[in-house]
């Protein structure tokens, strides 16, 4: 892995600028014939609203390149509603799945007070227990955490539905780009949301929260857990090397200020004097050096086994690929007339689970390529060369991962995977 992409090198013959998606176009078939197989879907990201009551500045679905949640009906319909669940049970009963997610997304899906939300749960769980196949459904909902009350997280919960919000930070200074659409905080309907579902510790799922370089991430690490919550994902901005995170740019492509910030919060989380909370990123690098498999797509080798579905139906790759370009997470496929085996076929996702395969030749060159896995597919994006370079946020991603291992090695004498 390098510090960043050949700066004007010219672009992988097999990009065509032209083409619907700049990923790597490969030869699926081909692929297939010479024995490499698909991964069947485990994780089904369903909109259930297109809309969002907040604003916030930095959104990857509304403030990014692609605009097609304009054209999408605001509620999932029932007919879309009902096809996805038969879908899934389609593709559970094919390939005899053990362990489903279904993640309900939006927009805000609790916008209509999360009927969508309780009856798509209900619809999936109905639809995969119809197959015979012995299953289990994991069914989730993210929200911003402004619409939860009481009589609604109890019915959540009553659901078997887990709830994960998304949050800045713990303090209302933190959050201060997490607005309405008249540019009014929602700090105070967030913290109302999060203190009622504490009192549900198993339904709360846990924070998400995006990494800030303007705020101290001992602060912010500590002022979540004022929250109580069983988990904590320190999400990395959806960027490219088109579209840089704040901070970095091709001039400072070498430099790491994400790292360094994930370095401090690492320290703080590590030397804790008692296990508080799981932070997911942390633990995925942890289970990487010491040879383990990964579940995430930010970081590892392991085959990406997620797909999504919008609310008119349309089947796509995962939303953080709207930061590259207009149409990027599209597949030409609906839930009407394709089956998820027809998606696993589509080149982008192919891609996404080939591994080692699908990467650059700088990153397959780099030691720590096994545990970094040359970042999230997203965070490869460039202009005229595709996905198929390094992540943008190659050197924070290096720095993180050889300050985990070293602080492992201290520990433990030596670490499985070498990254050094």
């Amino acid at each position: 892995m390098s510090e960043g992409p050949r700066r004007g090198a010219a672009a992988d013959p097999n990009v065509h600028e032209s083409a619907p998606w700049p990923h790597r176009l490969l030869d699926v078939p081909g692929l297939r014939r010479a024995g490499v197989p698909p991964v069947p879907f485990h994780q089904f990201v369903l909109k259930v609203h297109s809309r969002c009551n907040l604003l916030c500045t930095y959104c990857y679905v509304y403030t990014a390149a692609d605009n097609s949640w304009r054209h999408r009906p605001v509620r999932v319909p029932d007919r879309v509603l009902t096809r996805s669940a038969e879908r899934i049970g389609e593709h559970v009963a094919t390939h005899g799945l053990r362990h489903i997610r279904v993640d309900l997304h939006g927009g805000e899906p609790l916008l209509g007070g999360g009927t969508a939300v309780l009856r798509q749960a209900a619809e999936v769980r109905k639809a995969v227990e119809a197959t015979g196949v012995s299953c289990e459904v994991q069914v989730s909902v993210q929200t911003n955490g402004t619409l939860l009350t009481d009589d609604v997280i109890r019915r959540l919960a009553d659901a078997r539905i887990r709830v994960g919000v998304s949050l800045d930070g713990g303090y209302s200074h933190h959050n201060k780009r997490r607005v309405d659409h008249s540019g009014r905080p929602s700090w105070d309907a967030a913290v109302r949301g999060l203190l009622v579902l504490a009192e549900y510790p198993e339904t709360y799922a846990g924070i998400l929260c995006a990494v800030d370089l303007d705020r101290d991430p001992v602060e912010i690490y500590n002022s979540l857990l004022e929250f109580r919550p069983a988990a904590i994902d320190l999400l990395l901005p959806h960027a490219n090397w088109s579209s840089p995170p704040y901070g970095k740019g091709p001039s400072t492509a070498g430099e790491a200020p994400y790292g360094e910030w994930l370095t401090r919060a690492f320290d703080r989380w590590f030397d804790g004097d008692r296990y508080q909370t799981r932070i997911r990123l942390f633990a995925e690098i942890i289970g990487l050096l010491l040879g383990w498999d990964s579940s995430a797509e930010a970081v590892g080798l392991s085959p990406v086994a997620a797909v999504l579905v919008e609310t008119d139906g349309v089947i796509q790759q995962v939303d953080s690929l709207k930061t590259a370009y207009e149409g990027a997470p599209e597949t030409g496929l609906d839930i009407f007339r394709n089956s998820f085996d027809e998606a696993l076929e589509h080149p982008g996702i192919a891609a996404r689970q080939l591994g080692f395969a699908a990467l650059s030749d700088t990153c397959g060159r780099c030691p720590v390529v096994a545990v970094c896995g040359g970042g999230h597919y997203a965070h490869r994006y460039e202009r005229g060369s595709g996905f198929r370079n390094p992540s943008v946020y190659c050197a924070d991603l290096k720095l993180l991962i050889r300050h985990i291992a070293r602080r492992l090695e201290r520990v433990l004498g030596a670490v499985p995977v070498p990254v050094h």
